[in-house]
């Protein structure tokens, strides 16, 4: 009998410094940086921050150079979803030919939802 327990005792401690028991005793929380995806969005602005519906806001990410893009909302809101959070993205609007400046939202920056609002010198 203490032969068994000292087998089993032994068996415990190799299970335990391979990992594999300590995993399922205990998990490594499921919202790791490496898995949480995160949101940009903001509203598109004209003179006196009125919004501008129908603005063209530009999404690229730094690593791919890959530019996704969309319409700004009858607000003059946008919304970009399921980002990369070790990537750093650059966000830009254009309106009836005019730019807003380049906005940057860096990897650094930890939070799951970032709001950059964009800004164009252009009438309503």
């Amino acid at each position: 009998m203490k032969r068994f327990i000292r087998i089993l005792a032994l068996a415990l401690v190799a299970t335990l410094a391979t990992g594999a028991l300590s995993a399922q005793l205990f998990p490594r929380p499921k919202n790791n940086r490496e898995n949480q995806l995160r949101t940009l969005d903001g509203v598109v602005m004209g003179k006196g921050d009125a919004p501008l519906s129908g603005a063209v806001v530009y999404l690229k990410n730094a690593k791919t150079l890959a530019v996704k893009s969309l319409y700004s909302g009858d607000d003059g809101g946008y919304r970009f979803n399921a980002l990369a959070p070790n990537t750093d993205y650059e966000v830009f609007a254009e309106y009836k030919g005019k730019k807003s400046d380049t906005k940057t939202m860096s990897s650094f920056d930890s939070r799951p939802n970032v709001r950059i609002n964009l800004h164009i010198d252009s009438p309503k």
